[in-house]
């Protein structure tokens, strides 16, 4: 071929490369935009700038018992209940969308390995990141990262050390990772998710820590609510390594309150609260079959 040819089939390729180029950035931005009102007048949009909720996240107050100490703490994409005596959260709340979802998955979403956990100095009792060192025990999070990849500021204040709890690595990355990977895989059709995610206290809870005064909580438990689909499930395992799969540990909204004394979605219409609350059927959600 000529030297001009190639020159001309050059520079052709390089228009057609930098036309797809374009037009990624612009489906994703436009992608982007379908949930999030991003854009104030005479500022320029930024990734998960002054996010807005999809609905109502009065969804995700949730009412604690009066003697349980509690510090209310509302980052970018998750509330945090934050409890200084035990040093951990009683409860953890967001929502997950079909968007922020397409968006964690994306080649583009944040890279987990570029974050590391810190301490919140704005939280009273937080503890610092190496207090779990040596304990036995995994950081686990509580709304976790894989959910969160869609935003730089969502990602960070994930690592904070007010959404993390003392797990078995057994337990985290084992059929809990399997729970949290079928919520994240059930937002993409739901469109909506609302997620409470905690531990359940008890009076003998072993410590770790500088100082042995951060709770290890025996037993977690996870809500999910679907607003679009009018219906929830619940989920309440052992901080230990389980020896059934995952679903077997379904249950309702009901037993988690009554295990926690927690309150949750009681911004709903008492008579559709009741009904959503009382009803636990893992059929009714879609068959996820995790990577063992």
């Amino acid at each position: 071929m000529k030297r001009k040819h190639k020159r001309i089939l050059y520079y052709v390729l390089l228009a057609v490369a930098l036309a797809v180029a374009g037009y990624q950035s612009y489906h994703r931005t436009s992608f982007y935009k379908s949930a999030y009102n991003d854009e104030l007048p005479g500022e320029q949009s930024q990734q998960g700038k002054d996010y807005q909720s999809t609905g109502d996240l009065g969804l995700l107050d949730v009412k604690l018992p009066e003697r349980l100490e509690n510090q209310t703490v509302r980052y970018k994409a998750i509330t945090v209940y934050y409890n200084k005596n035990y040093r951990v959260p009683n409860c953890v709340a967001y929502e997950l969308t079909n968007t922020m979802t397409s968006m964690a998955d994306s080649r583009d979403a944040e890279i987990r390995d570029d974050y590391k956990f810190e301490r919140d100095h704005d939280v009273k009792g937080c503890p610092d990141w190496w207090e779990y060192k040596e304990s036995g025990y995994t950081r686990g999070h509580m709304a976790p990262a894989m959910d969160m990849r869609w935003d730089k500021t969502a990602m960070r204040e994930c690592f904070l050390m007010t959404n993390i709890c003392p797990q078995l690595d057994a337990m985290n990355d084992g059929e809990w990772r399997h729970v949290e990977e079928a919520v994240h895989k059930w937002s993409r059709t739901a469109g909506r998710l609302i997620v409470f995610t905690g531990p359940i206290f008890s009076d003998d809870m072993d410590r770790i820590g500088k100082r042995s005064d951060i709770a290890v909580p025996e037993r977690f438990f996870k809500v999910i609510y679907s607003p679009s689909q009018n219906r929830a499930i619940a989920f309440v395992m052992p901080n230990k390594a389980m020896p059934n799969s995952w679903t077997n540990y379904a249950t309702t909204i009901d037993e988690v309150e009554a295990l926690t004394g927690y309150d949750f979605l009681s911004t709903l219409e008492d008579k559709v609260e009741n009904v959503i609350e009382s009803k636990e059927n893992i059929k009714d959600w879609p068959k996820y079959y995790p990577r063992r």
